[in-house]
Parts: C-alpha cells; structure tokens; sequence
C-alpha cells in the first residue's frame, strides 16, 4: 500500500473558528478517493466513504450488515472481550428478519399523524422553559436552559417516562456518547440505564398507561428484557441528537443573521429551514456497516468482513449533490439528504425531531430577537470529543426590557 493509499483514521477535527464546517479532511478525501482505506480505533483496517451516492449506496445495500458483533467501531474505544450480538430489543444494531420484526412494532408508533399531535405540548414546554429564561435573564447557557431540557421532557412525555427521572437518564447518556469516557464507566451507565427502564417496564406491566411503552408493553409480544432495551435505545435516539441540534441550530442561525431574519420574516420557512440545518450540520459523524460478502464499491472491492463507515457530514457537503454545500441557506431545496440516514435504519424518530426544532427554534428568537452570543466565538465549548458532535455549553445574552 503507498503512502497516498495509507489507512487515516476517522477524521474529527474541526478547523478552528468554524463550527459549523466538517473536518477539512473529509472534503479532501472525497475528491481524491471518496473511498479510502481507513484505520479502526481497535487496529482493523476498513473503508471511509466520503460521497453523497456511495454513501447512500452503502445504506440501501443488504449486502452491508448493521450487526453489532460484526462491524467495528469507528471512533471512540476499544472494544472489551469477544463481539457479541445485540441485547434482545437493540435493533438499532440488527439485521432483518430481526430487525424487520422490532421496526413493524414501532414504525405505527412514530407517524407523522402521532407526531404532529404532539405539537401543542412541544409548544407547552418550549414556552415554559423560554419564560424561565426570560425571568432568570439576560444571560443563560442555551444548553443548559433550552436544548438539553426540551427533548429530554418530550421523550419522557412520549415513552412515559416520569419527568423526575430525566436528569439522571441524561447522565447516563452522556457517559455513553463520550469519547474520554472509559469503557467500565459506559458499562456502568448502561446498566444503570437497563435497570431504570426495566423497572419502568414492570410498572407499566402492572398499571398500563396511555403512551408509547405503556402501549407496547400491553400489546405487542415483547419480553421486558426487549421492551427495556427498546425505551433504552428510543430514549437516547430522542434526546442526544435533538439536543445538539437545538443548540448548533440555535448557534448557526445567531452565526447568520440574514438566513435568522429570513426565518423570523417568514413562518412558512421554518420546514425548510429544519431541513437545510439538518443538512448543513450533520451532528452524526458517520455510522459503520460491515460487508457480509466480497462487494465492488466505487471501483474498490470491500473484502468480506471489512468495516464499512460512510461520513454523514462528507456527504451532506458533497458538491456533486449541494451547490455551495458550505453555505447555510434556508430557501435551498435539500432534498435527499442524509442526516437521519438512509435505507432500512433510516431515523425512526425523525419526525419528532422536525417537530420539535420546527416549533422551538422560531419560539426561541420570537421571544428574544436579539439572542447572541454571550461569549467570543473561539470560547464556545465544541464537542469534539463525543460520539454526537454539538456543543458542551452555549453562553447566550439577549436585551432585557
């Protein structure tokens, strides 16, 4: 192999004072080889894809497994002992039939329908959190005040979870998307998180309630072990990205004050805008398949068994797909991409993700217009260092009247 043809590691690094523009390496690496040979944390040498269409060609093609004890991990630790399938209820890291039999049960529960009922509560809580900021002001840590608080109580209200508990699942939860995290300590959180959802399982088993796990718990055929792990992952999926999108969102319209007056001008925008936002930070770094077969991609043969991790960033500013990818425009049709995925394990939860920055992010500059920055740019805390990219903090300052 020559040096140009020499394994990198998943790019993450961040050009300093741009926030909002993936790692300058992965745009290189996608007009020189938009499939490149890449290194593991764990030592396996695998492939990165870095282009819009390998990318969806990688998440549509059954030949490239999702399975947990077969793909390695493209950031973060080392893996401890043997690989091992998924818990029962994981499906997020299964296959089909399994896979198929988990997604049934839930895609009737994450329809636009359901989800756009939920509106008017989204609006609830955002408002009760925007009037909490408006008293404590005119100085907040927007992570702290709006973007962490805000999903982490629709997901509670969703699954049934009681609202009391979200400080201590949103502990969990961020252990186990840290990347300086040690592995005993995510074992820790998530068997701490395994416990807290098994007792509420067995609760709901006793007294059904009216939401998603009461729901499932009463009427599909699930064991609590499945019906624990199933809030598990739905529980994380619903808070971490959201979060972070509400906050690098928020950042990026304060970033671009005529895309925020477009916004503001316009309500019939704000779909669009979700969209664009969507695209133009991608907080998923990538996700991994691995090939259960020899496979020809983009002129290269994946050997069967590699690892396979496709950028979600590259690929949502892939020129050949995004004219001028690198700008945020909220009037740009973005159809197509990639940030809730593609394929089979395309984003269950997407349309409750829309909803709730489609609602919140208008709330938040309807109630201070002049919303900025609290702090220099450079003193914003990336995080660079966790599975989901966003921001650790978020110091904000408005015009108290």
């Amino acid at each position: 192999m020559s040096e140009f043809e020499a394994p990198v590691p998943l790019p993450t690094a961040r050009k300093a004072g741009c926030p909002f523009d993936p790692p300058e390496e992965l745009a290189r690496l996608r007009g020189e080889r938009p499939i490149s040979p890449m290194a593991y944390p764990d030592g396996h040498v695998g492939w990165l894809v870095t282009s819009h269409a390998l990318v969806r060609a990688v998440l549509a093609d059954p030949r490239f497994s999702h399975r947990a004890d077969l793909t390695h991990a493209p950031i973060g630790g080392t893996r401890v002992g043997p690989a091992r399938p998924a818990p029962p209820g994981i499906f997020t890291s299964m296959d089909p039939p399994e896979h198929t039999r988990y997604r049934h049960l839930l895609t009737g529960q994450f329809t636009v329908r359901r989800m756009r009922r939920l509106t008017g509560r989204i609006q609830e809580i955002t408002a009760e959190h925007l009037d909490a900021m408006e008293r404590q002001g005119p100085t907040a840590d927007l992570m702290e005040a709006f973007a962490l608080p805000i999903p982490g109580l629709v997901i509670c209200e969703l699954l049934g979870v009681p609202t009391t508990e979200r400080a201590r699942f949103q502990s969990d939860m961020s252990k186990l998307m840290s990347l300086e995290v040690s592995t005993e300590e995510k074992i820790a959180a998530f068997g701490a998180l395994q416990a807290f959802m098994l007792d509420l399982v067995l609760a709901k088993r006793a007294e059904p309630t009216d939401d998603l796990l009461g729901g499932l718990a009463t009427a599909a055929d699930l064991t609590d072990e499945e019906l624990a792990n199933i809030g598990g992952v739905l529980m994380g999926a619903g808070f971490e990205t959201t979060a972070n999108m509400l906050a690098l969102g928020a950042y990026a319209l304060m970033s671009h004050p005529g895309q925020l007056a477009a916004l503001r001008a316009d309500a019939d925008l704000a779909d669009q805008a979700v969209e664009e936002l969507l695209r133009y930070l991608s907080v998923i770094p990538g996700t991994v398949r691995a090939a259960l077969e020899d496979v020809e991609l983009g002129g290269r043969i994946v050997k069967a068994g590699q690892s396979v991790t496709v950028s979600i960033p590259a690929a949502n500013h892939d020129p050949e797909h995004f004219a001028d990818p690198g700008t945020l425009d909220l009037h740009r049709p973005t159809a197509g991409h990639v940030a809730f995925g593609h394929g089979i394990h395309q984003c269950l939860g997407q349309q409750l993700a829309r909803v709730e920055m489609r609602v919140a992010l208008p709330a938040l500059f309807d109630r201070f217009p002049a919303l900025r920055l609290a702090v220099p740019p450079e003193e914003v805390p990336l995080r660079t260092d966790m599975m989901i990219y966003g921001v650790h903090r978020l110091p904000v300052t408005w015009d108290k009247e």
